[in-house]
């Protein structure tokens, strides 16, 4: 899917139309060269003089302070591949006022900081001179919910934890359970994949004993995955479904640990009182 830029305010907004925005691109980017030739001429100077290490500095600052007198300075932030992060907290991570000196924005430092939010996998931060600096960031993609100890949390394919709350809108996802789970996720889901016949049917999955998954279905319904080629015990399940309805029978355990079997365990009658309720 095709990412949509969008901006965000730092300030009032102000109207601008594209050809004077064109033509103060191209005055500002000449303006900006005369700087460079300037600067260069001015570290020549420092170096020569022996004073590099403050005048270099000096120059620096001058540098910027004239580039935003002549237009570079910030007014609009462009974002590219939001989605699920909150716009406000993108701003406090960027550290930008309207007006700012376009020069002086550290990229890195900026970067860095957007990284550290919880929904953002990867940034990239770049200045379009004169006046626009533009964000490029990919987002995590939720994939299940890990509960371990009894806690709940978000987690994407690489098994990193996005969030642990709020999670209630995420409650179509798979549960995995186990200490380990998170990083062993993405190959669960590949391995569910293969049959989505199926996939309606899963509530949760357990990891055990760090090598294999227990698939916990509808109606309580656990299946034993082998450790070895799980893909193919969950196409054996796909099958025996679609030519036994197994799935709707009163079972209790599916066990497909042993290749071209399947063991099943059945769910222990109902004991019922005289009078017919269950007990």
């Amino acid at each position: 899917m095709k990412k949509k830029s969008q901006s965000m305010s730092i300030g009032k907004p102000r109207k601008r139309r594209f050809g004077k925005l064109f033509a103060l691109r191209r005055i500002s980017l000449g303006l900006f060269a005369v700087l460079l030739v300037l600067s260069g001429i001015g570290l020549w100077w420092a170096v020569s003089s022996g004073a590099a290490e403050r005048g270099v500095v000096k120059l620096q600052w001058h540098m910027i302070a004239v580039s935003s007198q002549v237009g570079f300075k910030v007014e609009e932030i462009l974002v590219i591949g939001r989605r699920e992060t909150d716009q406000q907290e993108l701003l406090k991570a960027v550290r930008l006022a309207r007006g700012a000196p376009i020069l002086a924005f550290d990229l890195s430092a900026a970067r860095k900081r957007i990284e550290s939010l919880p929904w953002i996998k990867f940034a990239t931060v770049e200045r379009m001179l004169p006046d626009t600096i533009l964000l490029n960031v990919e987002e995590r993609e939720p994939v299940a919910i890990w509960q371990n100890k009894g806690k709940f949390s978000l987690i994407d394919r690489s098994g990193e934890i996005i969030l642990h709350t709020g999670l209630q809108r995420f409650s179509d996802l798979i549960v995995v359970v186990g200490e380990d789970a998170p990083r062993h996720a993405a190959r669960l889901l590949k391995t569910l994949s293969v049959a989505p016949e199926l996939i309606p049917w899963v509530k949760a999955a357990v990891w055990v004993g760090g090598r294999r998954w227990n698939v916990r279905l509808k109606g309580k319904i656990d299946v034993r995955l082998p450790e070895i080629d799980p893909a193919g015990a969950w196409l054996r399940l796909a099958e025996y479904e679609k030519t036994h309805n197994v799935l709707e029978r009163d079972v209790q355990v599916l066990d497909l640990r042993i290749p071209d079997r399947l063991i099943v365990r059945r769910a222990p009658p109902q004991k019922k009182s005289v009078n017919g309720q269950e007990t």
